[in-house]
């Protein structure tokens, strides 16, 4: 399942998401590992591995999925690793030192504190940078009324205190909303302050990915942002996300120009790689380039969503073609 598709399944649920092998020298994170070499660090993003972790809980239909999720969520969890070591997955399968959390693996656990220092023990045991949570389900902050608008942000602040607490810089939330493009714009940026003026108080960033709608027009997002004007509010390009509706795309290279002034991270969205190893539908020379003449130098998450590959092997198939990609841009 496509993660746009259902994070826009959960928002409306919520009345608001052969190739060679890889040499053993690419998979390892030490000081002589190829990262080093380039102009950004890589990271890991949880949704990459959905159906490692939910298994054949997303076969049931939305409307189940999305019940479970907020009746019983751990009932979700059908896949054949625990979320709990991501942290240790990461470093352990594909030498990924840096981790960005996805808040439905975690649904009830936001307040545990118990889960929580254990999250937090095993992350910092393997040595692995807890980066951000991605947060979907908790209500669109662009709701029409003031008083959904309110509740969708307040459902945020649980996350934006975990995030803290694990170590992050940053949540991941969506701009969702309903009516004109001016009135979307205004609605979201009204919510999006509201967030933003809570997670100033704890030293954190509100990110906001294009993710569909009008948050996938890259010109609407940027403007958005700038009425926020908060100095923690700003944006998680995201090289894949520009399908605003079925009948308009905005163009992926321009978007993600315009997204990068204003970015706290990337990701690096895969689907399919041709003999080559290269993305099949994305130029990422021209991406990464454009990243890097904005001055970026921070993580860029991996996140596979084909079906070509397994899960595992997309994520070792993309961290290959980062490296190789930077090093390039880097010679």
């Amino acid at each position: 399942m496509n993660r746009k598709t259902f994070i826009k399944r959960l928002a409306l649920a919520t009345g608001g998401s052969a190739l060679m092998p890889i040499p053993f020298s690419l998979m390892k994170s030490d000081k002589n590992s190829p990262e080093n070499e380039l102009f950004f660090k890589i990271s890991l993003a949880q949704w990459s591995l959905h159906r490692t972790y939910f298994g054949d809980s997303l076969e049931g239909g939305f409307e189940n999925f999305f019940a479970t999720l907020q009746s019983n969520p751990d009932d979700l969890l059908r896949g054949s690793e625990d979320p709990l070591y991501f942290a240790k997955f990461s470093k352990e399968k594909f030498g990924i030192d840096a981790v960005e959390y996805v808040n439905t693996f975690y649904f009830d656990k936001a307040e545990d504190q118990g889960y929580l220092n254990e999250m937090k023990r095993i992350a910092d045991g393997e040595g692995v940078k807890s980066v951000l949570i991605m947060c979907d389900a908790e209500g669109a902050l662009g709701a029409a009324g003031e008083s959904e608008r309110l509740q969708a942000a307040e459902n945020h602040y649980k996350w934006v205190d975990m995030a803290k607490f694990l170590g992050c810089h940053s949540i991941r939330v969506n701009a969702f909303s309903e009516g004109s493009y001016d009135e979307q714009m205004e609605r979201c940026a009204a919510g999006l302050r509201v967030l933003a003026e809570y997670a100033a108080k704890e030293d954190m960033k509100i990110m906001v990915e294009n993710h569909g709608g009008l948050s996938s027009n890259a010109r609407w997002l940027a403007d958005t942002i700038a009425m926020v004007d908060m100095p923690n509010c700003g944006t998680l390009p995201d090289f894949g996300n520009f399908t605003i509706s079925e009948n308009e795309t905005y163009d992926h290279y321009q978007g993600t120009e315009e997204l990068m002034p204003a970015a706290f991270g990337v990701s690096a969205k895969t689907h399919s790689f041709d003999e080559d190893g290269n993305e099949e539908n994305l130029d990422y020379m021209r991406l990464m380039g454009i990243v890097k003449d904005a001055g970026y130098t921070g993580h860029v998450g991996i996140e596979y969503e084909g079906d070509q590959l397994s899960e595992n092997d997309g994520i070792r198939a993309t961290k290959e073609l980062l490296i190789r990609v930077g090093r390039e841009l880097n010679s």
